[in-house]
């Protein structure tokens, strides 16, 4: 849930119990929330919770197992794969880690702030290293310019 979403049931309750109407609460929340308001169907299910004698503003509890697929250790793997690898398909790397497609498209590009780049993935941001490395291949590129464009041959059709 998020901050956002919890004021708003914050607000939904302390409003309830001023013993506002439904349609004058949806009102002021949009008032004040703008497009960021909650739908009026989720604020309807929370006065209808609160008119009830509910007390709590979080979600419950629900039952099921916990998402556990984005962690430190499936991170790791990601990113050794893709040190291995950088043309693997997401497919093939969730299916080594035998975790979700979705699971390894966000590792990719929320926590390893990766980008796909053709067939490839690639960092976002350049590392020191890499951009000096960069830096010192074109300069050496320019220095050769001369040799390189020495041996272009150009003819004609005959």
């Amino acid at each position: 849930m998020t901050e956002l979403e919890l004021e708003q049931q914050t607000n939904i309750k302390f409003l309830v119990k001023l013993g506002k109407s439904r349609n004058k609460i949806r009102e002021m929340l949009v008032q004040v929330y703008g497009d960021n308001a909650m739908k009026k169907t989720a604020v309807y299910k929370w006065m209808n919770r609160f008119f009830e004698g509910r007390e709590s503003v979080t979600d419950e509890e629900r039952s099921g197992r916990p998402a556990t697929s984005r962690n430190e250790e499936n991170i790791a793997k990601i990113r050794q794969i893709v040190r291995e690898n950088r043309r693997l398909i997401i497919r093939s790397k969730a299916e080594q880690v035998n975790i979700n497609r979705e699971t390894v498209r966000k590792i990719l590009t929320e926590d390893l702030d990766m980008r796909k780049v053709c067939a490839k993935m690639v960092p976002k941001e350049l590392t020191d290293e890499r951009k000096q490395r960069r830096v010192t291949i074109c300069q050496d590129l320019l220095e050769r310019q001369d040799d390189i464009l020495g041996h272009v041959f150009t003819g004609d059709e005959t």
